[in-house]
């Protein structure tokens, strides 16, 4: 029997535990795989959060994270700092998900050693690289070298084709985030105090529809978020809705949030949720407004719309199912579309009952099989 291979997953931040950790999950599981965690706390709240709920251990935390650090540090500590653990562990496999900084220096640093890199979520395009930003560039880089490209849709599969990817080394798995909410909702249901922070606030808007907000894209800092504010407010203004926004770290998305919406009755500014909250949020949502990529894929795994607050989208598959719409940054444009689906019932139903494009929850196995070989 041969030896079992090993597997070095590396990831940093929130969203990237929450798709890769039923990968880690199936990994270990797997007498094939000798599996190994390596995190550079890119975020470090807010991964701690993931992987304290995930029950997941790293083997290696490099702890990346501090105030105010530009891409261009972050990208270089992060280099170095995985390639240390590259030279220590060896593996035959590294294993990243996604686009962001931690993913492109972790997958250059494993190209620089000739360690194959398998890359979960890969063929998302918006078309622009400058939305999202830095992201697009990250995927793209990855893109150009992984010698195994796990695409979430056929979308994404003919995106990378279309750049000359070998079509042998791609191959159509799903979206890990399925397995993920799948995952975590079971765990709610077995384990319901996991998500009863929330029960306060779903007391106070008793018998209001409820929009789950989330906002923190680097493309809307600035005016982008100030117009998300604005629209937040005109929405809360009416007696039939809250909003509940669990306000993103970062001091760009905070001091814009806190200075127009504390205060506002039907809008509840919280601290950024963990996972079984963030669950039971778009469990209690009747919509989400949102600029996150991964919430264009979860959210409709619940049967909730979802209003885009982008001028791109890397995740088409979803616009053209229906179940997510483009809105942009302006103020006028969020609140029309958002009071269409509050008051329109059959433009309400038809997204909400539109198919979602983007996994059966079972995407972290087929990696595992594409990995034993």
């Amino acid at each position: 029997m041969s030896a079992p291979r090993k597997i070095l997953t590396v990831f940093g931040t929130r969203p990237e535990a929450i798709k890769l950790f039923p990968l880690v999950h199936a990994l270990e599981a797997d007498p094939r795989f000798d599996s190994r965690v390596c995190v550079s706390a890119q975020h470090r709240a807010m991964l701690d959060q993931v992987l304290a709920i995930a029950e997941i251990v790293p083997d290696h935390d490099l702890d990346l994270m501090t105030p105010g650090q530009t891409l261009d540090a972050l990208t270089a500590r992060a280099l170095v700092e995985i390639g240390k653990v590259l030279d220590a562990e060896q593996p035959d496999w590294v294993v990243v998900q996604g686009d962001t900084t931690t993913v492109m220096a972790g997958a250059i640093a494993a190209y620089y050693r000739k360690i194959p890199v398998c890359h979960v979520e890969a063929g998302l395009r918006s078309g622009d690289i400058h939305h999202p930003w830095p992201e697009e560039v990250n995927r793209r880089v990855v893109g150009t070298f992984a010698a195994l490209h796990c695409a979430p849709t056929e979308t994404a599969r003919d995106a990378l084709l279309r750049e000359n990817v070998d079509p042998a080394t791609v191959h159509v798995t799903g979206n890990t985030v399925i397995d993920a909410l799948h995952w975590v909702s079971e765990k709610v249901t077995r384990e319901p105090h996991l998500a009863q922070g929330l029960a306060e606030l779903e007391h106070r808007f008793a018998g209001k529809r409820i929009i789950g907000m989330t906002s923190h894209r680097r493309e809307n800092f600035g005016e982008g978020m100030q117009n998300i504010a604005n629209a937040v407010r005109q929405i809360a203004s009416r007696d039939d809705v809250a909003v509940i926004f669990p306000v993103h770290l970062n001091p760009n998305v905070r001091q814009v949030m806190n200075a127009e919406l504390a205060g506002l009755d039907n809008v509840a500014l919280i601290e950024p949720l963990d996972y079984p909250h963030f669950a039971r949020l778009l469990d209690i949502a009747h919509l989400m407004l949102t600029d996150s990529g991964g919430v264009q894929e979860e959210a409709p795994a619940l049967g909730k719309p979802v209003l885009v607050m982008r001028e791109t989208t890397e995740r088409p598959e979803g616009v053209a199912a229906g179940t997510a719409k483009l809105v942009g940054t302006d103020a006028d444009t969020i609140v029309r579309e958002t009071f269409r689906l509050l008051d329109d019932e059959q433009a309400y139903a038809a997204m909400a009952r539109a198919h979602n494009p983007f996994g059966d929850g079972h995407s972290a196995q087929r990696i595992c099989d594409l990995l034993a070989g």
